[in-house]
């Protein structure tokens, strides 16, 4: 009998103290043909459901699937990646559908035009929407099916469908006791009509929306029977792994591939985009194939990029006038008019994503279709990929998402899926394409470097008059959705900066464009991880300057900016502001992104010479929350991210090439260094808004304040580098 490496630990742990595991079935419902063998694609859901062989489900819509035995199947579009969307998500439909919550089963949906994200315009995860994307939709189609199941029992008691109730999975009538289980009705309610515009709840009478509810991912995850992108197996399947040119839009110019075909188990060399593919019987083999050949790579224009000349390049640029983002008031006016100017440089470097889970695909062409194995962001764009290089139609292209190990906004990216087709394309074979961590860091799509210039006037009493942010960085944009780029702006540049909240009486924010030759993308909270640094610190800095509190500065400067100063006032007296014990210094920030406000405080001592994190408070406000654990969660990973963007890195280029190429010299925050965080909610009552990303802005700038308390420098770089 063969074990694989989830069941070997699964077997240590019984007998070292009786861990005993369920049992995870395969298939989970999905259509055979998609899946033949997507191991462990839709871990968390924990068992199959048992579909009745006598009668359909009823599916009142492409979310729902009720079956006579009362198991209520919702299928879930939106990728799960840590995030907690397999709870949340069916949070929401089971909660206008009245379901009974222990009766939940889940389905990873497949590519699909009907789960096209409203708020992307494709399938997608990300920016933040889940929820917020979800939150109609998903209420309407357990709504609507519950007014099919209503009618249903209307029908067959023969009564009036608005005298009977629903609780759990129950449609009951009150008037004699009567009560139906929904998979009793589950055959007639098919039959009703579907109604276009259900009623839904009112907040008052949520039973699971806004209750603390354990996630359903966590089992898998914890006892090892989760099924990631990389523990997919397709029976005879070969595994690949590439190497890219080190010199970013280099080529390959000759391959000699003798020394590597010699080794036992390699069978191919594949070319792929601006790459070599080595393709064995195992990863290991692979990768020694790999290491075996002799490239010859043409590195092209950017063979003499660095860190320092990108850095020159924004120096320059930050001299010439941008394209104005926001003009209000009299810039230049009231520059003019300021008896006191401020001005600093603020810089942001390159960040990789550092996913944990290396990027890796499977995929399979046969019987005229492409089967996709992959932990995405994006089954859209991984439809489109795919059919691009087979030639075939989308609809032919079958995308399983598996979960994700970290996301952070690179899985939106095709490259590693485009690598495993074309391998899969020129060897006929089933192929899992494995990047190693290496190649990974080495070739990300890496958040911008951002150089950001600064302005301010401020009057006799302190206040600010005038207020400029040119912001200098390259347009992710311009490649991924080149049709959000209006008038020369890329709005994900300026965000955060153009609609600065501060009650300034004049304004400018521009933009100016870098072209770096570096591939640059979607990193956690994208514009905001830069400007918030930015636009908090040089708002700490004018406060400083005109002798002010730098919470009762913002504070004074909210007045016409709710729910930032809602979120500002909690986190200061959460934190309590102003009487921090002795050896106890502290920073605050405040930011709006992707709906949501945050304000962060951070307590640090000085030990040693060095900053220490002692505390962060964080105040959030996000509209209606469906998990709170999540939201907590969520803002709490987010200060363990933005810390170690904020303390470790960067990023840096040589010759073209990034010198980070693994955790030991690209280190994140080890658990020691991670500081408690207290997490705070401002219940606003307006709809949902996004939580995954808006933890993430204010760290850094909290952090740099409290810096500046404790020793008098103003670090305005990152990561921040103390001086002792």
């Amino acid at each position: 009998m063969s074990m694989n490496r989830r069941e070997f630990l699964r077997a240590s742990a019984l007998l070292g103290g009786g861990f005993a595991l369920g049992v995870m079935l395969p298939g989970c419902g999905r259509e055979e043909k998609r899946a033949p063998a997507a191991a462990g694609a839709a871990a968390g859901s924990g068992a199959a459901t048992q579909a009745s062989a006598q009668q359909a489900p009823f599916k009142p819509n492409a979310w729902i699937r009720i079956t006579p035995d009362d198991v209520v199947t919702i299928v879930v579009d939106k990728s799960e990646m840590g995030q907690g969307v397999l709870t949340s998500m069916p949070m929401l439909v089971a909660e206008d559908l009245d379901a009974d919550w222990s009766r939940i089963k889940l389905e990873q949906a497949p590519a699909d035009e009907v789960y096209k994200n409203p708020m992307l315009g494709m399938q997608a995860t990300g920016g933040s929407s889940s929820v917020p994307s979800s939150w109609d939709q998903l209420r309407k189609a357990g709504a609507a099916a519950r007014v099919m199941l209503v009618s249903a029992a209307a029908k067959q008691w023969q009564v009036e469908p608005a005298s009977l109730t629903t609780e759990k999975g129950v449609v009951r009538n009150p008037a004699n006791g009567q009560t139906l289980s929904y998979g009793q009705l589950a055959t007639a309610a098919a039959g009703m009509p579907v109604p276009q515009d259900p009623p839904l709840k009112p907040a008052s009478e949520f039973r699971i929306i806004g209750k603390p509810m354990a996630r359903t991912d966590t089992p898998p995850k914890t006892n090892g029977t989760a099924g990631y992108g990389i523990d997919v197996k397709v029976p005879n399947m070969l595994i690949a792994t590439v190497a890219h040119s080190p010199v970013f839009g280099g080529k390959v110019g000759k391959v000699d591939e003798a020394a590597a075909k010699k080794i036992p188990g390699v069978q191919a060399v594949v070319p792929v985009e601006n790459g070599v593919a080595v393709v064995a019987s195992d990863f290991w083999t692979a990768r020694k194939g790999l290491q075996a050949l002799k490239i010859t790579w043409e590195p092209g224009k950017n063979a003499n990029l660095s860190s320092e000349s990108i850095h020159d390049q924004a120096a320059k640029l930050a001299r010439e006038p941008g394209k104005v983002a926001r003009q209000e008031g009299n810039f230049k006016g009231g520059m003019d008019k300021s008896p006191r100017k401020l001005q600093a440089v603020y810089e942001v470097p390159f960040a990789s994503h550092a996913n944990m889970e290396p990027q890796n695909c499977t995929a399979f062409l046969h019987d005229g279709i492409c089967e996709v194995w992959v932990p995405t962001q994006a089954q859209t764009g991984v439809q489109m990929t795919a059919a691009k290089i087979t030639g075939m139609p989308p609809e032919k292209v079958i995308v399983h998402t598996t979960l994700l190990g970290t996301g952070f906004g690179r899985r939106f990216e095709q490259d590693f899926v485009a690598d495993a087709v074309m391998v899969a394309k020129a060897t006929g074979k089933p192929i899992k394409l494995v990047w190693t961590r290496e190649e990974d860091m080495t070739h990300d799509f890496y958040r911008p470097y951002s150089y950001h210039a600064l302005q301010a006037g401020i009057d006799e009493q302190g206040a600010p008059r005038a207020w400029q942010h040119r912001v200098v960085t390259d347009s992710i944009m311009s490649r991924a959705m080149p049709q959000m780029v209006k008038k020369g702006i890329d709005p994900s540049s300026v965000e955060g900066a153009e609609d600065i909240a501060y009650a300034i009486p004049a304004i400018l924010v521009d933009y100016v464009r870098q072209e770096t030759g570096v591939p640059i993308g979607f990193w956690r909270s994208v514009g905001h991880s830069h400007t918030a640094f930015a636009k908090e610190s040089f708002i700490d800095e004018v406060a400083h300057a005109a002798g002010k509190d730098p919470y009762e500065y913002r504070r004074a400067l909210l007045t016409k900016s709710p729910r930032e100063l809602g979120v500002l006032e909690l986190a200061a007296q959460k934190a309590n502001w102003g009487k921090a014990p002795a050896g106890v210094f502290q920073g605050i920030a405040v930011h709006k992104s992707f709906g949501s406000h945050v304000a962060e405080v951070v307590d640090l001592r000085m030990e040693n010479g060095q900053p220490k994190v002692q505390r962060v408070v964080c105040a959030i406000d996000c509209g209606m929350m469906v998990n709170p654990d999540t939201v907590r969660a969520q803002v709490e990973g987010s200060v363990a991210y933005a810390l170690t963007a904020a303390l470790k890195g960067p990023i840096t280029l040589k010759n073209g090439q990034v010198q980070q190429t693994n955790f030991d010299n690209y280190p994140a925050l080890r658990m020691n260094e991670m500081p408690p965080v207290e997490v705070y909610f401002v219940e606003s009552g307006a709809k949902p808004s996004g939580v995954g990303e808006p933890g993430v802005p204010p760290l850094a700038p909290a952090l740099a304040n409290a810096v500046f308390a404790a020793t008098g420098q103003r670090l305005r770089s990152l990561p921040l580098q103390f001086k002792a």
